[in-house]
């Protein structure tokens, strides 16, 4: 018998060809694991472009909300447009308040816009445009405010009965008429409730001004409203910037 040989038995011969198939499973379970580690990376790269891609659309968008609905310098008819790659465009219910020590002394139902795409957000509320989510947001442009030892000049863009919802990329015409309305009201002391899904920002700025500031859900919708106290006596002005919007492709 040659050395190596079977004895006949199959013996040897059935090892080896065991051998050989384990080789064979081994290399179908790493091409295997390969596969599933590939279509792993391949989803958190096109978790990240995706990403990328929306934090690139929320700085245009929130340019193009400032511009297209730039309530204070515009009078009259404004054409603009809100461009971004994907995400969806729509309006939201917002409301701002004016206080004082008695209550409630004026109720302006502002409404809103509001761009969202794989966790980035721009919205455009009573004249500032906040870009971030709820947390992590920052004011890009301001409201128009301003205040002094005795006076308060508060302005408020409203959009009216504006009533939009876009989904996907593209770009969204926005075709607006902007009116204004001046209101006086005596010295006392004054509160300004601005209702955002993003208090941290209208915080800070209410708070540079010199205000205290709290937040309070005043119709339960589960919505806060940023309240702003200004201190001391003063004279409040507050300027309704009627945005009449109207949207379409």
């Amino acid at each position: 018998m040659i050395p190596g040989d079977s004895d006949g038995s199959g013996r040897d011969g059935g090892r080896r060809a065991r051998r050989g198939q384990s080789h064979v499973i081994g290399v179908a379970l790493l091409l295997g694991i390969t596969a599933v580690s590939m279509a792993g990376l391949t989803a958190t790269v096109g978790t990240v472009v995706e990403s990328n891609a929306a934090g690139v659309d929320a700085g245009r968008v929130s340019a193009d909300l400032d511009a297209a609905l730039s309530p204070v310098e515009v009078t009259g008819h404004h054409r603009g447009t809100v461009s971004y790659s994907d995400g969806r465009l729509h309006t939201v219910n917002r409301t701002v308040r004016v206080l004082n020590a008695s209550g409630e002394v004026r109720r302006v139902e502002a409404g809103g816009v509001v761009w969202s795409s794989h966790g980035h957000r721009v919205a455009f509320v009573a004249g500032a445009v906040v870009r971030g989510p709820p947390g992590n947001a920052v004011m890009d442009a301001d409201p128009p405010l301003a205040t002094s030892a005795g006076t308060a000049v508060a302005g408020v863009a409203v959009l009216g009965d504006a009533r939009f919802s876009y989904a996907g990329g593209g770009r969204v015409p926005l075709s607006t008429r902007v009116t204004h309305d001046r209101s006086a009201y005596g010295d006392g002391e004054w509160q300004i409730a601005v209702e955002t899904a993003t208090p941290r920002p209208w915080r800070a700025f209410f708070e540079r001004r010199g205000a205290t500031t709290s937040t309070r859900d005043f119709d339960g919708d589960g919505v806060d409203s940023v309240v702003a106290r200004f201190p001391g006596t003063r004279e409040l002005h507050l300027v309704v910037h009627r945005v009449h919007a109207e949207a379409g492709r």
